[in-house]
């Protein structure tokens, strides 16, 4: 089918400034016409995010990756603003904690305010699609970006039992407009990527558990050994601990295989609050 039939949304809503948010709504407004409004549980946390895109479009100005002008035009494709501003969206595309409860209470809030025909996506990364969209008038697509979402060119596109496949073509649609390569997933749990990613970086845990290697060493032999770009341990601290504790909780859930049991060690760490980059310590400390 040919994406190019199909009206490609350029009113683009995303809930969630946090790092994924932020990096989802500079991805979305990469593309001229678009006009992304970001918004959070409250103003300022959406300023805090909006503020994190201008600094990353800055220090790509500074290193010559983007000219200054490029930048301020794609800076003013975004503005902050409340959820309720969202209703004349296209699509709306979710990026807020990993947890199944809070998804299903702003898709229930969304769904009641966004005009008919909009497209309601989730960026999560092993939560069921059917369950979040059960019992909404609007189309519940998946649209799972991977961290930095500007850079990673890759957009899993997942469809649950209700998706309308109208819905999986704009979305495929959008991705490629700013630049991304859309995979269609069928809903399981995980997905692809964290299906087989997810419990790599649990078994480097396992490794490190047992004494088998430091975690510097275990990084270091996937990098050189596999040719990882990023070793298993420092990719757990990119993603964020919480993180990969909460798919791994998924797939154990989702699938009862007790091979997903997530390492006693990776829910030490997150109840320590070392969650990785973004607290600066996980399995690696960060400046």
């Amino acid at each position: 089918m040919n994406v190019t039939t199909y009206h490609t949304p350029a009113l683009i809503g995303v809930v969630g400034a946090g790092t994924m948010g932020a990096g989802i709504a500079e991805a979305l407004a990469s593309a001229p016409g678009h006009e992304v409004i970001l918004c959070d549980a409250n103003i300022e946390l959406a300023e805090r995010g909006k503020q994190r895109i201008e600094e990353g479009l800055a220090r790509r100005v500074r290193s010559g990756k983007l000219e200054a002008n490029s930048a301020d035009e794609l800076s003013s494709r975004i503005r902050v603003a409340e959820i309720e501003t969202l209703t004349d969206r296209e699509l709306i595309v979710e990026a807020i904690v990993e947890q199944l409860e809070p998804k299903r209470s702003l898709f229930e809030r969304l769904d009641g305010i966004t005009v008919a025909g909009a497209v309601l996506a989730t960026n999560t990364s092993s939560l069921s699609i059917t369950e979040i969209g059960r019992g909404l008038s609007h189309a519940v697509v998946g649209m799972h970006f991977f961290n930095p979402a500007p850079v990673m060119k890759l957009v899993e596109v997942i469809a649950g039992a209700a998706t309308p496949p109208e819905a999986i073509v704009k979305a495929k649609a959008i991705a490629e407009r700013i630049g991304k390569t859309p995979v269609e997933v069928a809903e399981g749990a995980g997905f692809v990527v964290n299906r087989i990613l997810i419990p790599m970086i649990n078994e480097a845990v396992e490794v490190l558990g047992a004494g088998t290697a430091s975690a510097e060493d275990i990084d270091a032999a996937l990098r050189l050994g596999a040719n990882h770009p990023m070793g298993p341990l420092a990719l757990g601290d990119l993603v964020g601990l919480d993180v990969v504790l909460a798919i791994m909780e998924v797939l154990q859930s989702e699938t009862g295989d007790p091979k997903y049991r997530p390492h006693p060690i990776l829910r030490k760490y997150v109840r320590a609050g070392w969650l990785g980059r973004k607290t600066g310590r996980g399995f690696h400390v960060y400046p």
